[in-house]
């Protein structure tokens, strides 16, 4: 098992998807992890609850969820071109970026002019 919790936890994400499940339960977490399921429950793709130190996550409209590896640092000018690399088609998914003022989807970063790094991808 590898030593990051963020593409663990998106690969049994991906993996419970496949075996057709449509709920998983995570031991290990992350502030960041929270966060990156906090955009994705935003946006529809999933559900999740903590309880204590496990969380339980529903799998809805999902068809893939992945890390970017390695974590690619970018200006706002070239994001454009990662989204493209990542995504399968125009307006369709988002990619997850690290800035200085938080995590944010690429479409908010791009808007707010910041740049970052990228975390992961899912549409």
């Amino acid at each position: 098992m590898r030593q990051d919790i963020i593409a663990n936890t998106l690969n049994e994400i991906m993996n419970a998807k496949r075996a057709g499940k449509t709920e998983l339960v995570v031991t290990k977490n992350s502030k960041l992890l929270r966060n990156i399921l906090d955009i994705a429950k935003q946006q529809g793709y999933l559900d999740y609850s903590e309880e204590g130190n496990k969380i339980k996550i529903d799998l809805k409209n999902l068809n893939e969820i992945k890390a970017i590896k390695p974590r690619y640092t970018v200006p706002v000018k070239n994001i454009n071109l990662y989204v493209r690399r990542f995504l399968p088609a125009k307006n369709f998914g988002l990619v997850i970026v690290s800035t200085n003022k938080g995590l944010m989807n690429h479409k908010d970063a791009e808007e707010k002019n910041i740049g970052g790094c990228l975390i992961a991808y899912m549409f």
